[in-house]
């Protein structure tokens, strides 16, 4: 008797414009997190520990960072012959002609590779979100209830729901999920507050016979189209109520918090605890010697990779392989990238610095002396900022700014490119 198969198909190759600089030269999937991962780490650590080991990544945009990361898949123990991971890009040629125009586009284009792998439902997955989750028990779930697709759910601020895919569930199993009864796609007026999570399971025959109806509409996406569609028609829709931590990435200020859920007594986000898995093979990490921290040192409540040397404070930050603080240098309730350096009597206040930043002795970034910033300083990879610069808080840097851009004083919420 054949072995059950779930093939789960992530989508992971988009940019996200409210990420601005972050995500100029990557996918925010390939987006480092928490000193030394990657935010598609999490969906993978997932199918990984839920068992599931046939996987395909939908890549799009600026996809190197994202493949040179998967690597051949072994990180996550998908390496095999039975099991791997398999990079589907756009291509063009025979019928196709183009990007993928949408998410329900993008697995439409390969409905070739879902039936060589035949499996017995389709689980969607979005490559950009921090969460851990069992998906046995949501296969478990559309199982018991026949469902022609199941949803998975969380409970959002009513104020924040226009942001999502909302879902109306009936009481049918009370806390663990429900029929849905209605979806709107980022309403204007939500009239319930459980948002998608983007985590999708289909019966195959239901999702092919959906994407093909959809070739011949304007708008090619699960959320706008897809769904609604299916609701329409009748078929069963069921909705699993999720009740752990999920971080929604989006914007720069859910960026950092989600970062900073990583610090604390008892942080929110527990990487071991929840089986993280990452390719140390990617930059190197696994090369980096210990950490080298100086008498002049003061570091309190932060997360600090190997490869680094940290002569001055460092509080309440996420600092990745490879980065100095030299001495009378200030970090803090910061997210330092790869390999910057903090030169001397700096002050970084609420700052996310992409990879290979120098700051200048005297720079301060964020925040007056003896002030604690409010809003984010954002600068894009590969930056000199020249001495004494001062950066206020909500500004954003382009990356590999020529020197003669830069000035000695960057505004509040200025861009500078």
């Amino acid at each position: 008797m054949r072995k059950t198969t779930t093939l789960a198909m992530i989508l992971a190759g988009g940019r996200v414009d409210e990420l601005n600089v972050l995500t100029l030269y990557r996918p925010k999937s390939a987006l480092p997190f928490g000193s030394f991962v990657r935010v598609i780490d999490f969906p993978l650590s997932n199918l990984m520990n839920s068992g599931i080991e046939r996987v395909a990544l939908l890549s799009q945009y600026r996809s190197y960072s994202l493949i040179n990361h998967i690597g051949t898949g072994a990180a996550w123990d998908m390496l095999g012959r039975n099991r791997g991971i398999s990079i589907l890009p756009p291509y063009t040629g025979s019928e196709q002609n183009n990007w993928y125009r949408g998410s329900a586009d993008a697995i439409y284009r390969n409905i070739d590779f879902i039936k060589y792998v035949a499996p017995d439902e389709v689980l969607i997955l979005s490559g950009d979100h921090i969460y851990r989750m069992d998906y046995q028990k949501i296969i478990g779930y559309h199982h018991e209830k026949d469902a022609d697709l199941t949803m998975v759910f969380i409970r959002v601020p009513l104020e924040k729901a226009h942001r999502f895919g909302i879902a109306a569930l009936n009481d049918e199993d009370g806390e663990r999920g429900g029929r849905v009864t209605g979806y709107w796609e980022k309403p204007a007026q939500p009239v319930s507050d459980w948002a998608s999570l983007t985590v999708m399971l289909f019966k195959p025959e239901v999702l092919y016979k959906f994407l093909r109806e959809n070739q011949d509409q304007e708008s090619f996406e699960f959320g706008g189209d897809i769904i609604p569609a299916m609701m329409a028609a009748g078929f069963r829709i069921y909705g699993y109520k999720f009740r752990g931590y999920w971080g929604y990435t989006r914007t720069v200020d859910e960026y950092w918090q989600s970062n900073m859920d990583l610090l604390g007594e008892k942080p929110l986000i527990d990487m071991e605890a929840w089986g993280l898995r990452t390719n140390l093979d990617h930059r190197g990490i696994r090369d980096f010697q210990p950490n080298i921290i100086g008498d002049s040192a003061h570091i309190e409540n932060s997360l600090i990779y190997n490869g680094c040397r940290i002569e001055g404070t460092v509080r309440n930050s996420i600092i990745s392989p490879g980065v100095v603080v030299e001495k009378n240098s200030v970090v803090e309730n910061s997210i330092l990238f790869f390999n910057s350096h903090i030169g001397r009597d700096c002050l970084l206040s609420k700052v996310v610095a992409d990879a290979d930043c120098h700051f200048r002795d005297g720079a301060r970034v964020g925040a007056e002396p003896g002030a604690s910033a409010t809003r984010v300083t954002v600068l894009g990879q590969d930056n000199v900022i020249p001495e004494n610069t001062f950066i206020d808080q909500g500004a954003v840097i382009y990356p590999k700014l020529a020197e003669t851009a830069w000035k000695q004083t960057v505004a509040s919420g200025e861009v500078l490119r």
